[in-house]
């Protein structure tokens, strides 16, 4: 299929199965990634790649300090709470999973359960920890890098075969990722991603997300 095709083709995964993945999978999931813009080719990315009891003890001190009530805690400023479109774009693929899963709006214990399955960043296999040097802070130009270079995990997992989901709740408790993963204080870190094989009997795995027609924020001049 051609590039439109292909990057049409591509959805979230947030349910994976017990299929290992190799380090040199991952490799070759980076070497295709690492290509996509850089401003003025710096290359201000950093991945750290984790697995097996690393990435366990980060779900497991996650979890108890989300179920603990301890305040979400990240490396830089963002917005937690959308408005307006965004926020209904939200809510919209919220329905379109819950449907699929059987979660009932008023079912309040299967909605925390699938909240905290955003914490132990899907249960997925491999977690890829997008880091940036703090040094160049403040850091519009450099996190719109480590977007791009998201992207193009995210497409080169999927060409293989492999699901991903990008997960802000995963290191909504930054601390605890930079302690079991060893993660330098002088790194903040951006994102995660979730990586692993989909599992073809999660139906949550289904649901496509819906995107804008381009005439709702597309502006031509001079065209």
């Amino acid at each position: 299929m051609n590039f439109a095709e292909f990057a049409a083709s591509r959805k979230s995964v947030r349910g994976f199965s017990n299929k290992p993945v190799s380090k040199e999978l991952v490799e070759r999931i980076i070497n295709a990634a690492k290509w996509a813009p850089s401003s003025y080719n710096t290359q201000t990315w950093r991945i750290h790649a984790v697995t097996g009891d690393v990435l366990d003890k980060i779900r497991d001190g996650n979890t108890r300090n989300n179920i603990a009530g301890k305040p979400h805690v990240r490396d830089f400023p963002y917005k937690e709470d959308y408005q307006g479109i965004h926020r209904k774009r939200q809510i919209d693929v919220a329905i379109q999973l819950f449907e699929v899963m059987g979660i009932a709006k008023e079912d309040k214990k299967k909605r925390m359960e699938w909240m905290m399955r955003g914490f132990r960043q899907f249960d997925a296999p491999v977690s890829l920890v997008l880091t940036y040097d703090k040094t160049l802070e403040p850091a519009g130009i450099t996190q719109f890098g480590l977007g791009s270079l998201a992207y193009g995990i995210v497409l080169a997992a999927w060409d293989l075969g492999l699901g991903c989901v990008i997960n802000g709740q995963g290191i909504m408790q930054s601390d605890v990722v930079h302690k079991h993963a060893q993660i330098p204080d002088d790194e903040a870190i951006m994102i995660c991603i979730a990586l692993g094989y989909p599992d073809e009997n999660f139906k949550a795995n289904d649901v496509r997300s819906v995107r804008a027609s381009n005439e709702e924020f597309v502006t031509y001049h001079g065209f």
